[in-house]
């Protein structure tokens, strides 16, 4: 009787919670984690990449989901491996080898989160029924953001927290911009003579408070100044010397064979044909930059290094620190200083400030406790989900007497069935074209809203744009999710499927209208970010729902993995070519090719046949029944 009884809110916030935050914490927790540890950043973008492979190639093993044991084995195991997985994380970042051990247990926590995401989505579709499916899918994808926020947020401030009280007295410089600062900035801070102090070892900098105009520099300027500071730093060892070559000069490049051959002629067919014509006045000037130097008060023991790394505290983010994040000092570069530099957004016309803190903490101790905290909350996950999960009954391995002969035949069998579907071909080509236009706007949205007014974007400043996409458009997305769901749920699948994707498509015009009109009122802009950010996540339901409604059967979770690997190709290929197309039809034309693009999806949904029943609640279904 318990298991028709529980409520679902009992169980999916914190199974998706669980979802999400291994994703986070491989694919961003780790960089930051590496980046603090002192790795390079071309080891990190290398091998950290390759971690995002589990999640590709999932639908490779997901017949075995079905094949062996239940779903809900599955989630309970796989979160007692991802909880082993950052315990070792945990035990291993203090020692030498740290990065190779740690990389391992990244690994292994790739491939348990991915198979956690197949069981867990399985299950999901196997405990609720179509009604409570079509319900609840705007709560699962409203608690898996909130685990990206956590992930990205919460952890985050948890590690710094421990740094800051693990080490020294916290660095703290304060940035003051303003136009009436006219002063020359580009000069590295001559500094004096350095001996040691009495008292506590801590850092000091050479002033407090700095003071930046909004005038530009001229960019190649800025940018052999640059390489000058970045030089100091690499000859006295606060960086490391790849930090240093990643930003020298390496010539023009030759045209490869698909660019000479394909791309420039096409493109330039393209411009000349449909490309925005429009006077672009070459900006030749960067933000103002201004720098400060930092030193230690006294020569650290011997063998002992302190890093001080170096965020925003609070303030605008139209101030940002693009030298010197992270410092490195010895006994052998203590009295030598250490140079950061700041740069204001070029867009940024107004007074502002912002304060930057500098940490020296025990990073390793900071990290793993951070990672022991995931630990044991998914140990906790593992075994709260382990009573709170309802046992619906067809919750069963598929495969009762498993040998490696009926394991390999139910494997081809999988994919065979899913292929031999209804309507499979008008399947996939819904699945790969929903998104067809989203795909494409998504990857200009964030440059139209920062790139300047004379090449058209809306030349908003980096704080802006955080706030209008990060706060506003959040909102908007996670609301227009969860009506999405409690719409669906009381008029089904078919019902909605074209008020939600009209509302998908259509709100795609607010970006037309934005590249059009150019309009400088933050509160307009602001509006129109939410209509269209709504209207996504209203939008977005229907696909999800889709996919669930074309994955029913014995196979549920594997061709349902399946599925999302079809949605991911669907929005990786149009992204590939979206920024290249823009450069050719300007901002302008570029959102009305998008528009024109919603064809494409329409077509797509006006193939699909659906079973009108799907979605709605019994008392809906009965209610019709009686009318006829």
């Amino acid at each position: 009787m318990e298991k028709k009884t529980r409520s679902p809110w009992a169980w999916i916030p914190t199974l998706y919670l669980a979802e999400g935050l291994p994703y986070v914490a491989v694919m961003t927790i780790s960089v930051i984690m590496y980046k603090r540890m002192g790795i390079s950043n071309t080891d990190i973008a290398l091998y950290t990449s390759w971690l995002y492979l589990p999640w590709v190639i999932k639908p490779l093993w997901s017949p075995f989901i079905d094949l062996l044991k239940t779903k809900r084995w599955w989630i309970f195991v796989m979160q007692l491996l991802i909880g082993a997985g950052m315990a070792g994380i945990a035990f291993t970042i203090p020692m030498p080898f740290f990065f190779q051990a740690t990389l391992c247990f990244f690994w292994l926590m790739a491939f348990s989160s991915a198979t956690h995401d197949i069981a867990a989505d399985g299950f999901y579709m196997l405990a609720l029924n179509s009604n409570d499916q079509a319900k609840y899918v705007g709560i699962r994808s409203t608690f898996y953001r909130v685990s990206t926020i956590m992930g990205q947020g919460v952890l985050i401030i948890l590690a710094g927290f421990l740094e800051g009280v693990t080490g020294v007295e916290p660095a703290k410089i304060e940035i003051e911009v303003s136009p009436q600062y006219t002063q020359s900035t580009m000069m590295i801070p001559n500094v004096g003579d350095i001996s040691e102090q009495e008292g506590e070892i801590h850092f000091i900098t050479a002033a407090e408070t700095l003071k930046v105009g909004t005038q530009g520099l001229d960019k190649d300027s800025l940018k052999t100044f640059l390489k000058n500071v970045a030089v100091l730093n690499a000859e006295n060892g606060f960086i490391h010397k790849e930090d240093l070559e990643k930003d020298t000069p390496t010539g023009e490049k030759k045209d490869g064979w698909w660019t000479a051959n394909v791309s420039k002629p096409l493109g330039g067919w393209i411009k000349r044909n449909f490309g925005e014509h429009r006077e672009v006045a070459e900006l030749d000037h960067a933000g103002n930059v201004i720098v400060t130097a930092v030193w230690l008060s006294k020569k650290p023991e011997t063998g002992k290094e302190m890093v001080l790394n170096t965020t925003m505290d609070r303030g605008d983010k139209s101030i940002s620190l693009i030298h010197g994040d992270r410092l490195a000092f010895t006994e052998k570069n203590w009295n030598k200083p250490a140079y950061m530099v700041f740069q204001v957004d070029p867009k940024l016309t107004t007074a502002s400030t912002v304060e930057y803190k500098g940490l020296s903490g025990n990073i390793p101790f900071a990290w793993s406790i951070t990672f022991f905290v995931l630990a044991g909350l998914f140990v906790f996950f593992s075994f709260y989900h382990k009573v709170m999960l309802p046992k619906p009954d067809s919750d069963k391995p598929a495969a009762e007497h498993v040998t490696s002969k009926t394991i390999l035949k139910d494997f081809v069998d999988t994919f065979r069935t899913f292929f031999k579907k209804p309507q499979i071909g008008i399947a996939i080509f819904f699945m790969l074209t929903f998104r067809f236009s989203e795909a494409q706007a998504l990857k200009l949205i964030n440059p139209f809203l920062l790139d300047s007014r004379d090449i058209g974007g809306l030349g908003l400043t980096t704080g802006e744009v955080g706030l209008v996409y990060g706060t506003i458009g959040i909102i908007g997305l996670t609301l227009g999710g969860i009506i999405g769901g409690y719409a669906a749920s009381r008029g089904g699948l078919k019902k909605w499927l074209w008020p939600m994707t009209m509302s998908m498509l259509i709100t795609i015009a607010t970006f037309v209208y934005l590249s059009f009109s150019q309009t400088e009122s933050l509160i307009l802009i602001n509006i129109c970010i939410f209509i269209e950010q709504f209207g996504y996540g209203f939008g977005f339901t229907a696909y999800m729902l889709y996919l669930m409604y074309f994955s029913e059967g014995e196979q549920k979770t594997a061709h349902y993995a399946i599925c999302t690997g079809f949605m991911a190709l669907g929005m990786m290929i149009p992204g590939m070519f979206a920024g290249w197309l823009q450069e050719q039809l300007g901002y302008n034309h570029f959102f009305i090719w998008v528009m024109i693009c919603c064809i494409v999806p329409i077509v797509a949904v006006a193939l699909l046949k659906i079973d009108p029943n799907y979605g709605k609640a019994e008392k809906d279904k009965e209610k019709e029944t009686i009318e006829e």
